[in-house]
């Protein structure tokens, strides 16, 4: 994986302000009037709050089925649980049902689930998405590493967020402005083992995201992934792929979190690139999708967390208040969003008549 350089934003900063400094001085010296202030940033009070208990419940559901593993009846009731329970939030909620071809050539029975609001008079669509297949081995554990793990955190976590904010939306008073659509992808976790050393093949993980991004043509305004989103102490970078294909995103929803009191989750560091579904989105769709994930960049011994792809990766390691921090920090930037130009027209408009000096 390839790391950033941290000096060379602030260098480029740098250039950038001393640039404009230039600019400000006309040929004799003078300084030119500044020019109108920009409108305020759009902050959306009227968004609800995420149920920490909720989500947790909804994790534990998953895990109860048994593990979500492609062509196993666990994942068979999951994936019709999903359907369910979404349409009982009153969401538009449709399969894509496919055929993954594993690494070694074992045929999986896989379904993306897609759960779509709409909002009135959008017309830009967001997509939030995680992945809900479970690891069909325990290629990290020193036991039973032949045996599927729970996946409680890695899969279940980031689903659990967006049923979270599905059920909040539906029973919520003030909705959010933009079209959203929510897609659970399949067989993510299902790549080469650990134990197996000779890996020929290309793109054996995210079999579920390549496959929606060749069969999907929603254009969408920005994307976000949440993966391994539920552990207590979790702490989540600015992941190097999502700042490179969508900045501007990373750097509002951090700011995001640090105006209501999530930054302790939220670390306002580049970490480098991680291949997950956000990539294969982006380079078929073209979507500036940023993939809230856990890991730690400063310990390249562990990199993801101990319990990654062992049967720790169950219900003991979940936490409330994690599942809480990024749900409410994923809702109030989509509450942020504008679902059209034109209603960010008539903001922008508004904040420009409110800064007039008063006469």
């Amino acid at each position: 994986m390839k790391k950033r350089n941290p000096y060379k934003f602030y260098s480029l900063l740098l250039i950038s302000c001393l640039g404009l400094v230039i600019i400000l001085f006309n040929c004799n010296g003078k300084t030119k009037p500044p020019p109108p202030p920009p409108p305020a940033v759009y902050w959306n009070n009227n968004t609800p709050k995420v149920n920490g208990d909720s989500a947790y419940a909804f994790v534990k559901k998953q895990v109860d089925f048994g593990p979500r593993v492609p062509n196993s009846e666990p994942h068979v009731k999951c994936g019709d649980y999903f359907l369910e329970q979404f349409k009982a939030y009153g969401w538009e909620v449709k399969a894509q049902s496919f055929k993954a071809m594993r690494f070694d050539d074992v045929e999986l029975d896989s379904r993306n689930i897609i759960a779509s609001y709409k909002a009135p008079k959008a017309t830009r669509t967001i997509l939030l998405a995680a992945h809900w297949d479970a690891r069909y081995v325990a290629d990290k554990d020193s036991v039973d590493t032949k045996k599927p793990i729970d996946g409680a955190n890695d899969g279940a976590s980031g689903v659990a967020v967006l049923m979270e904010l599905a059920r909040t939306i539906s029973q919520a008073k003030v909705k959010p402005n933009i079209n959203i659509d929510i897609v659970l992808f399949d067989s993510e976790d299902q790549g080469y083992p650990n134990f197996i050393k000779e890996q020929t093949k290309q793109d054996t993980w995210c079999l579920g995201s390549q496959h929606w991004a060749k069969n999907n043509d929603t254009n969408y305004w920005y994307g976000i992934l949440l993966d391994m989103v539920g552990a207590k102490g979790a702490k989540f970078y600015k992941e190097g792929y999502s700042i490179r294909t969508a900045g501007e995103v990373v750097k509002d929803l951090w700011q995001v979190a640090s105006k209501i009191g999530t930054n302790g989750y939220f670390v306002a560091l580049d970490a480098p690139e991680i291949v997950d579904d956000h990539v294969y989105v982006n380079k078929s769709k073209s979507v500036p999708m940023v993939d809230i994930i856990e890991f730690d960049p400063n310990d390249p011994a562990t990199y993801f967390a101990k319990y990654h792809h062992t049967h720790k990766d169950n219900m003991d390691i979940i936490d409330k208040e994690t599942l809480k921090a990024v749900g409410q920090t994923v809702l109030q930037y989509v509450y942020n969003t504008f679902g059209s130009q034109e209603q960010a027209d008539a903001f922008q408009k508004a904040a420009q008549e409110k800064a007039k000096p008063a006469k």
